[in-house]
């Protein structure tokens, strides 16, 4: 049976803005308080998915979280009409307002970690929303993540959902962001590479000292032991801390892979030349294209400005690859040379697709950051909405959707107005009938 990847990316939510809450992620810091465009963000992240598509990959769409969240303030002991919670934190606690409004969930690689059926004892596609339990405008999406996920794939009899991990320090997970699946063939048993930034239960480990390790060795583990992954195809690795420490608070900052190709700076791990062989050991005789860049043509600083590695590497229909890097590597010399280099080496990439994401990019994420992906084959890709597929069709009814709802320009003194959670709300009540998810969200309810 043939098996394909979905490339699921998240729309970019009508709160898009910039408050500067990802401690640890320099360019989320670096614009603080400035004036974002939620309809522009909103275009790029879905003109991404159209070319994707036009380029004959599947594509899907995730929904995005309501926000303010209104339910998150409640919890938090404000009471009265939803207009009244809003204005009381509004006056009260403008920076916990800032958290229940960030539009962050567009960054779907954060979403879940996916692992497909070929991987999995039973044959099922196992979905685990993560926690995000390091940062609270994250850690308040996995509820809602796990709704949204399981209206899109909705099958029983292909799709498994867990339960995120326990929301504690001990079991951080972010996701797919330190996650990566490589195969020869998306339909072939994979090796599944995890990394994680310090060991939850022993503080004598290495970690990093001035930027959070958000992901801990325990919840990769865990996600393993859940999605029934073969022991010897399983790899846990740890991130060098003196890069998280420099603003690579994922590792899809520092390295990204597709099918039997990894591209990983030389600095990523704790002890790269262990954690390639290991991946070399996992993947057996088969051709891994294992890609190391040095720091001598791309410094880490140049990596984490340019989000080179957080770049998704596709496969096209002529069996080469592509990479969708965003429009900052096409301007700095250093990264758009390596890039030059690189397509005319010997491995797959053949191309390079600039795309200006710079909306996301303002706030820390790029093209990788955008998608969360997953493998099926064709009879579980009957069991998803079908709904959420990206055709012509969708996308001029979502591109009109978004010209009747986005403003196009937001403060995050904006935040506490009423209005803008009405205009919220009536988008997303709209939004759940186009991708025929029902009533997802707590004001639907």
């Amino acid at each position: 049976m043939q098996y394909f990847e979905f490339n699921c990316d998240g729309l970019i939510g009508p709160t898009h803005n910039y408050c500067g809450l990802s401690f640890g992620n320099v360019a989320s810091n670096a614009n603080k308080n400035s004036q974002s465009n939620p309809l522009m963000a909103a275009k790029q992240g879905l003109n991404k998915m159209k070319q994707l598509s036009d380029l004959g990959l599947k594509q899907m769409v995730l929904a995005p979280q309501e926000r303010p969240s209104i339910e998150a303030l409640r919890q938090l002991g404000f009471s009265g009409s939803d207009e009244k919670v809003l204005c009381q934190a509004a006056k009260q606690a403008p920076a916990l307002l800032a958290n229940v409004s960030s539009a962050s969930s567009m960054w779907t690689a954060n979403a879940a970690t996916v692992c497909p059926s070929p991987d999995a004892q039973d044959g099922k596609v196992h979905f685990t929303p993560a926690n995000l339990s390091d940062k609270y405008h994250r850690a308040i999406e996995a509820s809602q993540t796990s709704k949204i996920l399981k209206a899109t794939f909705q099958d029983e009899r292909y799709f498994v959902h867990h339960d995120a991990l326990p929301q504690v320090s001990q079991f951080g997970d972010e996701g797919a962001a330190n996650h990566t699946r490589l195969c020869s063939r998306y339909g072939d048993a994979g090796v599944q590479l995890f990394v994680y930034g310090r060991d939850g239960f022993d503080p004598s480990q290495p970690a990093p000292l001035k930027f959070p390790a958000r992901h801990t060795k325990q919840a990769s583990e865990a996600v393993a032991r859940l999605h029934q992954l073969a022991p010897e195809k399983t790899i846990f690795a740890q991130q060098n801390p003196a890069v998280i420490d420099a603003g690579v608070f994922h590792n899809d900052v520092i390295a990204v892979g597709n099918k039997n190709l990894y591209l990983y700076h030389e600095q990523a791990y704790l002890d790269t030349p262990r954690v390639m062989a290991q991946l070399q050991q996992s993947f057996g005789e088969q051709k891994l294209y294992a890609i190391e860049v040095p720091t001598c043509a791309v410094s880490i600083e140049a990596a984490v400005n340019s989000y080179l590695f957080n770049s998704q590497i596709i496969s096209l229909n002529d069996n080469t690859m592509a990479i969708v890097a965003p429009s900052e590597c096409e301007q700095m010399p250093e990264i758009k040379s390596y890039l030059d280099s690189l397509i005319t080496s010997d491995n797959p990439i053949a191309e390079v697709i600039y795309r200006d994401l710079r909306q996301s990019m303002r706030n820390g994420g790029g093209p990788a950051c955008l998608r969360l992906r997953v493998v099926l084959n064709e009879q579980e890709a009957s069991g998803i909405n079908q709904a959420c597929v990206m055709t012509p069709e969708l996308f001029s009814t979502l591109d009109s959707w978004i010209d009747k709802h986005y403003r196009d320009r937001l403060s995050p003194a904006d935040l506490g107005s009423s209005e803008l959670l009405n205009e919220v709300r009536t988008a997303l009540d709209e939004l759940t009938q186009i991708l025929k998810l029902g009533s997802i969200y707590p004001f639907q309810r």
